[in-house]
């Protein structure tokens, strides 16, 4: 039934504003829509991204998003000129450290997260 349905990710956020700022500016989202202070739709390649006001902001402990990209590397480098800061899961049993790209066989991914602490990820493979 909603295999033929687009997926888009929705992210809590505690200040839309903050969030704009980084979705936009870092990252290089579109915004698309907006609906006054509580939230905001942006488009990233032909995904659309909801960002939504709430209280639990920042509480998954879990990857957001991800984005696919050819060069993970490249996109680190990018993002790092910008000041936004890498995790390091090294202590995940099968991952390879290479700088932050975490090496997973043939998936390269490295992860960063936003203003409110939500997870997000680049990867080689989706």
């Amino acid at each position: 039934m909603l295999g033929t349905s687009n997926v888009h990710p929705v992210i809590a956020v505690a200040n839309l504003d903050a969030a704009k700022q980084f979705y936009t500016n870092i990252l290089g989202l579109k915004p698309i829509m907006s609906n006054e202070n509580s939230a905001m739709t942006l488009q990233s390649g032909d995904s659309k991204m909801l960002l939504y006001v709430s209280d639990y902001a920042g509480t998954n402990k879990a990857t957001a998003a991800t984005w696919q990209v050819d060069d993970v590397e490249a996109v680190i480098e990018e993002l790092e000129k910008k000041d936004v800061t890498f995790e390091e899961y090294s202590d995940i049993e099968g991952i390879v450290m290479r700088g932050h790209v975490h090496v997973m066989g043939e998936t390269e991914a490295a992860w960063f997260k936003d203003p409110d602490g939500n997870i997000l990820c680049i990867s080689n493979t989706i």
